[in-house]
């Protein structure tokens, strides 16, 4: 099978993670790791990097069976494993990625950055909530279904979600925290929120 640029691009960055001291990224985050693996948990899966090779695997079985990451998955956590900065510190204080400090700031509330998305959880706010459960979320008091998620469990995000009604369509807000541009590059943020979709919404299938 023809490999896809976006695998291409997964594959270059797995080689270049190991340009990168393992041990200082593992201490900074209090990540679990042996010999061969560094290990953390990514949007409610347990993750592994091979420390010779790169690659990036998830597992549901305790590595007794393995699937290689995805583009979103392996990008997110090569960033944040990566190119965080040393001083990087969480401030508690929650934005929408379009008001994060040193970025071009709209006002849009979600529409129509998350529309389809959004789209997908319409009038389903019951399961969107079992899938938030299901991934460890914490509820919030902010719109019809909302959660406190651990992106990765050092860094956690906001999810709000307002269903459709008579005058307006469903909107969709992702919160981050305040300092989540010292963690990961703008642009990875949607990254990270395009694979939390997907698995929000595979569970809500289950």
């Amino acid at each position: 099978m023809k490999q896809s640029n976006y695998d291409r691009m997964r594959d270059q960055m797995e080689s270049e993670f190991l340009k990168y001291d393992q041990e200082r990224m593992a201490a900074r985050y209090g990540l679990s790791r042996d010999l061969s693996y560094l290990y953390l948990h990514f949007i409610g899966r347990t993750y592994r990097v091979n420390r010779a090779s790169g690659r990036v695997e998830w597992s549901a079985d305790g590595f007794l069976t393995a699937v290689h990451a995805g583009y979103n998955e392996a990008m997110t956590i090569f960033d944040v494993l990566c190119c965080a900065k040393e001083d990087c510190r969480l401030s508690g204080r929650f934005v929408p990625v379009n008001q994060l400090k040193g970025t071009v700031q709209t006002s849009s509330i979600g529409e129509p950055l998350f529309k389809e998305a959004a789209g997908r959880f319409e009038h389903r706010t019951e399961l969107l909530s079992e899938a938030c459960e299901l991934l460890g979320g914490m509820r919030e008091p902010v719109g019809d279904v909302s959660y406190r998620l651990p992106i990765f469990d050092f860094l956690p995000v906001i999810l709000q979600f307002w269903d459709s009604d008579e005058e307006f369509g469903p909107v969709l807000k992702l919160m981050w925290d305040e300092n989540i541009l010292s963690y990961m590059h703008y642009e990875t943020t949607w990254f990270a929120a395009t694979h939390l979709w997907e698995r929000l919404a595979e569970l809500m299938e289950q």
